[in-house]
């Protein structure tokens, strides 16, 4: 049986690339005596009928949260054709950062104290008018700022990348922010001052990888390669937020920030439609981002695995409203939900039965010629001329550094 795993796809070409070499190195896997072979194929953007069938099992979209003609066709092929689809189209058009706060503070989660403020310019509608003169109250945007503290945060309902975000340290500052945000409609939220660690976790399926993220510095130095900078119980902690986030919202392929101020954890922004997986980005943690993509997707397509298109939301809120249960045992309970959404026991025997060759495959090729070659393609189409050797050698040496310890 051959599975054709489609790739929407915008800009990027480093893990395109390193995805599809990777397939084409895995070889048959025989489950249930079924011989599955996978093959990868670039989805291009065209008319469809809606009775079309798909050649498609899978789709890794990196697209349609902004291109919207694409975005139909997802929905449409996973409504009429259970196309499965990382991630659902449907959520993330309707949850955006917005609605997963509200859904994340109704499961208890430590999100920080969040406001929505209206537009400060009128929308471009004709009936604008008269329902603002009619319904729309006077507020104190100072009073709001003051009510959640200095310094805040103001960002988009709906952003992302960090775009429209601004740091709000006085009055000025808001205003200043305010005015500049015209048309789009922004959060005020609390900052979390004095944390000690700000997270990042990519999550692909039931695989996570906590990674300390340090926003302030260049892009290619924001993931530190630093192992144990959490204690076991608040690492465990991170990961469990960052599972129950995606399987709430049927995401598969999302990264959560976190912050960490002693022992208390505060998720600040995971509705990721597009999670950062480039090789300048990850370096160091780029291979096991790549393996873990390929052992989802294997194993989503060969076992069968049915795409969710509903959202099982009673059953997370049963457990957010039990007054009997303390935090950590809504936790518990939440992670217990998580890891029956993403077969968790069952995905890992597959991958020690069925793929266990995929550590040596992945290791034998960020190890060889051709891996280097991405590397260097990209380091060239990213950097000016005059900065490519020293990024080059600045890869190569973290790339180096994981074939190291993964060798050992």
């Amino acid at each position: 049986m051959e599975h054709v795993i489609g790739l929407l796809l915008g800009t990027e070409n480093d893990w395109p690339r390193a995805y599809e070499s990777l397939v084409s190195r895995l070889g048959p896997i025989t489950w249930n005596g079924t011989e599955h072979k996978l093959t990868t194929e670039r989805v291009t953007i065209e008319p469809f009928n809606l009775k079309d069938q798909p050649r498609h099992a899978l789709v890794i979209d990196r697209l349609a949260y902004w291109y919207y003609h694409p975005r139909e066709w997802l929905k449409k092929a996973s409504l009429m054709n259970d196309v499965y689809l990382l991630n659902s189209p449907f959520t993330f058009q309707s949850m955006e950062k917005h609605s997963a706060y509200c859904a994340m503070m109704r499961l208890g989660f430590k999100i920080p104290e969040t406001v929505l403020v209206p537009f400060k310019n009128p929308l471009d509608n004709a009936r604008w008018a008269y329902t603002a003169q009619r319904y729309n109250r006077p507020f104190d945007l100072d009073a709001i700022a003051e009510s959640i503290g200095y310094p805040l945060y103001m960002k988009p309902f709906d952003g992302g990348a960090w775009v429209g975000v601004s740091k709000i340290r006085t009055s000025d500052d808001l205003h200043r922010a305010y005015d500049a945000s015209g048309e789009r409609l922004m959060h005020l939220q609390q900052s979390i001052e004095g944390y000690d660690v700000f997270t990042r976790s990519l999550s692909i399926g039931p695989e996570t990888m906590v990674m300390k993220f340090r926003p302030d510095l260049p892009m290619h130095d924001r993931y530190a390669v630093e192992h144990d900078f959490l204690s076991p119980e608040t690492g465990e902690e991170v990961v469990t937020i960052s599972r129950v986030v995606n399987a709430f919202f049927r995401w598969e392929f999302n990264s959560c920030e976190s912050l960490v101020r002693g022992t208390e954890v505060h998720p600040i922004d995971y509705a990721n439609a597009c999670p950062d997986v480039a090789v300048t980005s990850l370096h160091y943690y780029f291979p096991w981002a790549m393996k873990a993509l390929l052992r989802w997707t294997v194993y989503c397509v060969v076992t069968g695995r049915k795409p969710r298109v509903d959202m099982d939301t009673s059953r997370y809120f049963a457990i957010a409203d039990r007054d009997d249960l303390s935090y950590r045992d809504k936790l518990a309970e939440h992670r217990k939900l998580a890891d029956e959404y993403f077969e968790t026991e069952k995905y890992w025997e597959f991958c020690a039965t069925k793929l266990a060759h995929v550590d040596e495959l992945v290791y034998d090729w960020v190890s060889s010629p051709d891996f280097d070659a991405l590397l260097v393609d990209t380091v060239r189409s990213t950097y000016p001329a005059n900065e490519q050797d020293r990024f080059l050698s600045h890869f190569r040496g973290l790339l180096s550094a994981w074939v190291t310890e993964s060798g050992q």
